[in-house]
């Protein structure tokens, strides 16, 4: 098939065209490198420097004429979205609405949306979550994701446009950028391979930080790529089910590291602490099982396997 991937230069976008490539798809990406590295970009897909709300992506459409669009172009950082709600809204949702239009027009098949599983879930209190628990996003990072879904409702009823969301729990590992909350592995390996100290952000009745679900991206675009074919009309929890505190991914990173002969100064076992930020959710994590049943996914890599192939990737 012929798949166009918007945000097909950032992180979790470039590992999933190389999955598409290796599984013998045609890839068209549209990104307009605003966190996208071209260094990202698989030398047999082509690439097309745009915005997504640009008048201009119709004759992408109608050029490429793709059968699938993997939507993951979006302003993705908690705080930024708190801190200018108008524009996180005119990248997240007119840049979805625009991409729905196009698809429409020129005869997509389907839309496989990145979407997020803790910012909209908000402070459940389920954990694991599942994908029935009501949405209460409380950033307008998680309200534009929620819109974009009910947008694609809205054109699979109007236009019989089909669609698989997956929910993702926090994805980290190779190309990943130290970019706000979303980068955290990143960010704790720049800080301590550069010998500075990371700060945790924390709830004060939550010492060692707020918990998060961490999945590795190559299991999410082994996500990605059996949604190509399963899960149409579907919302996907896709995570490792594993409720993990900040203080314990910044052990696993600090011991992956050490065993590489660095950040081995005892200065290390004592990073700074902080005060949680806006947005700031105290506890996420999500239940997959869905995933398991719909689409036959199952995590491969956890916390420590992760890291370590992150890892060997940061330092090279």
């Amino acid at each position: 098939m012929k798949i166009l991937v918007t945000g097909g230069a950032g992180f979790i976008g470039s590992n999933v065209v190389d999955g598409f490539i290796s599984a013998g798809h045609d890839v068209v990406i549209v990104d307009n490198l605003f966190t996208g590295k071209l260094e990202n970009i698989n030398a047999k897909a082509k690439l097309y420097v745009m915005d997504v709300r640009s008048d201009e992506l119709k004759k992408v459409f109608e050029i490429e004429k793709p059968d699938i669009v993997d939507h993951h172009a979006a302003q993705m950082s908690v705080p930024a979205s708190v801190a200018d709600p108008a524009f996180d809204a005119q990248v997240n949702v007119l840049g979805a609405v625009n991409i729905l239009q196009c698809a429409v027009k020129y005869g997509t098949k389907k839309i496989i949306f990145a979407s997020t599983g803790g910012a909209i879930y908000g402070e459940a209190d389920v954990i694991p979550t599942t994908e029935t628990y009501p949405g209460n996003p409380l950033s307008p990072y998680a309200i534009t994701k929620q819109t974009t879904e009910l947008f694609l409702h809205f054109y699979a009823h109007h236009y019989g446009l089909k669609y698989t969301v997956l929910r993702y729990a926090n994805v980290y590992g190779p190309r990943q950028v130290p970019h706000a909350e979303a980068g955290v592995v990143s960010i704790f390996m720049e800080k301590l391979i550069s010998g500075g100290l990371p700060t945790i952000y924390h709830y004060e009745e939550q010492p060692d930080g707020m918990t998060r679900d961490y999945c590795c991206v190559k299991d999410i675009v082994r996500a990605n790529v059996m949604a190509l074919s399963a899960g149409d009309l579907e919302i996907i929890n896709i995570s490792c089910g594993i409720e993990t505190s900040t203080v314990q991914l910044y052990r696993t990173i600090l011991e992956a590291l050490r065993e590489r002969a660095i950040a081995k100064d005892a200065k290390f076992d004592s990073p700074h602490k902080g005060p949680a930020r806006a947005g700031d959710i105290r506890r996420s994590c999500l239940d997959s099982s869905k995933a398991a049943k719909t689409l036959k996914w199952h995590p491969e890599y956890d916390l420590k396997k992760g890291i370590a192939v992150t890892v060997e990737h940061f330092l090279r």
